[in-house]
């Protein structure tokens, strides 16, 4: 099963930007959902006071489902994508809201954070390195930090792995070819496929060091197939007679 990854996946991604957001509207409860995982966050006044991550921000459809979980939050969404990004840039956003041309590997080096909260959407399954990219965020995190995952992770259940298939051979896939992006769009089908299952992730942010690590399912059609993970920086641990 060949898949996309780095440079050439954020090539792919620059290549279909002029068409993801009119794709992703025709996905029932896409915006809903996000906005469903970023209060799930759960930031406390509104945000106030609070920088937060926007990790694999896209087109900026995750930014603004942030900006309205935490609408008083400052927000840095980063993306490896060139184009996409752009599209991002062109829509009107409160001063707030800045945007950096970044892989989430480079973000260790590249100055930002720390970070009161993370917030990654569909990013986990396109990284070549999950755990590198973990262990990153964890990095900039502060202690006691939340992060919030937005993926598609099957359940583990046959059924639900029938009906991803099914959809993308249905629908996704050939709403990409119609728009010229067919190798993308299988690629989403593919990376499913082989990424962790639900548990799987689950354990994969408890290995990170991640800690109050929760999966919770999205409603409607997604049931199973899209998954909300949810997990904390543990707070430092003070020093023996401190």
């Amino acid at each position: 099963m060949t898949l996309l990854h780095d440079r050439d996946l954020a090539r792919a991604f620059d290549h279909a930007s002029h068409g993801y957001d009119r794709l992703t509207a025709l996905n029932p409860g896409y915006r809903t959902d996000l906005l469903r995982s970023a209060r799930r966050l759960r930031l406390p006044r509104d945000g106030e006071g609070m920088h937060v991550l926007d990790l694999g921000c896209g087109t900026g459809a995750s930014t603004r489902a942030l900006l309205r979980a935490a609408p008083r939050a400052r927000i840095t969404g980063v993306d490896a994508s060139s184009g996409m990004l752009r599209c991002a840039l062109a829509k009107p956003w409160p001063e707030r809201v800045r945007f950096r041309h970044l892989s989430a590997e480079e973000l260790a080096t590249a100055g930002e954070g720390p970070f009161d909260a993370v917030f990654a959407a569909y990013l986990f399954r396109n990284v070549t390195r999950p755990d590198h990219v973990l262990r990153t965020v964890r990095a900039l995190l502060r202690p006691g930090g939340r992060l919030a995952v937005h993926e598609y992770s099957l359940s583990g259940s046959a059924v639900h792995r029938a009906l991803w298939t099914a959809v993308c051979h249905g629908v996704i896939i050939p709403l990409g070819t119609l728009s010229g992006d067919r190798g993308l769009y299988r690629h989403l089908w593919r990376s499913v496929l082989a990424f962790d299952t639900a548990p799987a992730f689950t354990d994969r942010l408890i290995r990170a060091g991640f800690s109050g690590v929760r999966a919770a399912p999205v409603a409607g059609w997604q049931t199973g197939i899209v998954h909300t993970f949810l997990a904390e920086n543990p707070p430092a641990t003070a020093a023996p007679g401190a």
